[in-house]
């Protein structure tokens, strides 16, 4: 097996919630050392979202394996002076702070590229480190509103946020790559270049397609629960078994498959409300009664079984018990046993295979797990790692 991709490459992450964690621990499956920086006694708070794996926070446990957890006080100049053993030894530095709190603490990527030329800096942000919200806290629900996201979400009575935390799922992603692409100038051009990204300005790329919707056609598309707003039919209906099916018509082949051979009404192909997409999204509610009414008499099985003879996609619409009994990731053996303070989980693979190697899938750390062995590593002796923890610097 190939040794992997980041193996060699060290990153110290101050780091806390979601959207950094999730940036580092992708860095951490291929190979890289992550030392998490976390504050002496709790740690990142997100270790206390809740307590539903082993005691331990699902959201923790999914962000921080395979990481080396350093407890530090780098407001204390001891503290600071640790830190900075660390930088000169590292290749990439991320941070979450607050507002304001990096460069409070000389941790600036100006003052860090300064000082040391070849770290790669990474700083997300709520929106963005300049301009008339840099000193605002974001959140990830905050940021969805913000975005217009949530006014997308949900049912013309309710609005609804995402059920994952998307925007800072958005900007982990994109300080990841934003990594990965700076290690490669780094490495062809010996010149290492900060990273940015804002939470806001993440999800705002995502909001493109809505974006450029509503800004030509004067009107954001509707919220209409599992429909699809320019699509029709396009969504869920409930079989006569009370099982939701969601499928989705995407092209005129599709159309007359569906009014043959599931409809049984292969006239209602050329009905001018219905002979063209556009013309199906103007009269959908007249289509949904069709639909609704072809649904009302088969089980969800039968529903399928026409759909999978005729060539239409559909999903039923599964809750997350049974997305974990899955039979893709059973059948493509996607899960691996990972191990937590005192137990271990069954984790996801990472969604990208690269030929020749392994994703890391090493343990979630305990909070400070790790201290002794870094501050050893950095030339600290027992007795003086045992002041710093007496003084609550570690």
């Amino acid at each position: 097996m190939a040794e992997r991709p980041l193996e060699g490459i060290t990153v110290v992450s101050l780091e806390q919630a979601v959207a950094a964690p999730f940036a580092t621990r992708q860095l951490a499956d291929l190979g890289a050392r992550v030392i998490k920086i976390e504050r002496p006694g709790g740690g990142d708070f997100a270790r206390r979202y809740d307590t539903t794996v082993h005691g331990h926070s699902s959201y923790f446990v999914w962000l921080n394996r395979s990481k080396e957890s350093l407890t530090l006080n780098v407001k204390d100049e001891r503290g600071r002076a640790v830190l900075d053993q660390l930088l000169a030894r590292a290749d990439v530095f991320v941070n979450n702070l607050a507002p304001g709190a990096a460069g409070r603490l000389g941790l600036s990527p100006a003052e860090l590229s300064d000082a040391h030329p070849r770290l790669i800096p990474c700083t997300v942000s709520g929106y963005g480190t300049s301009g008339p919200w840099s000193d605002r806290k974001a959140y990830d629900l905050l940021v969805q509103c913000q975005t217009g996201l949530v006014s997308l979400t949900g049912t013309g009575a309710e609005y609804a946020r995402v059920g994952v935390s998307v925007a800072d799922i958005a900007a982990g992603m994109y300080a990841y790559s934003g990594v990965l692409t700076a290690l490669f100038t780094r490495a062809t051009t010996g010149v290492a270049r900060p990273v940015e990204v804002s939470l806001f300005e993440a999800l705002a790329e995502w909001m493109g397609q809505p974006a450029y919707y509503t800004g030509h056609s004067g009107a954001q598309p509707p919220r209409i629960g599992t429909q699809h707003p320019t699509i029709a039919p396009y969504g869920a209906y409930t079989a006569a078994d009370g099982r939701d099916v969601l499928f989705s018509i995407q092209n005129e082949r599709e159309w007359d498959a569906l009014c043959s051979e599931f409809l049984e009404q292969p006239e209602v192909r050329d009905d001018p409300r219905f002979a063209t997409s556009s013309a199906r999204v103007a009269n959908r509610e007249a289509l949904n009664s069709l639909v609704s009414a072809r649904f009302a008499r088969s089980g969800a099985d039968a529903v399928t079984e026409v759909f999978d003879r005729i060539g239409i996609a559909y999903a039923e619409v599964n809750t997350v018990a049974d997305f974990l009994e899955h039979p893709v990731l059973s059948g493509r053996d996607r899960w691996r046993e990972v191990g937590v303070p005192g137990a271990s989980v069954q984790a996801l693979l990472p969604p990208v295979d690269i030929a020749g190697t392994s994703a890391r899938m090493d343990p979630v750390p305990d909070v400070g797990e790790h201290t002794d062995a870094v501050l050893a590593e950095l030339g600290h002796s027992a007795d003086a790692v045992a002041a710093l923890r007496a003084d609550s610097v570690v």
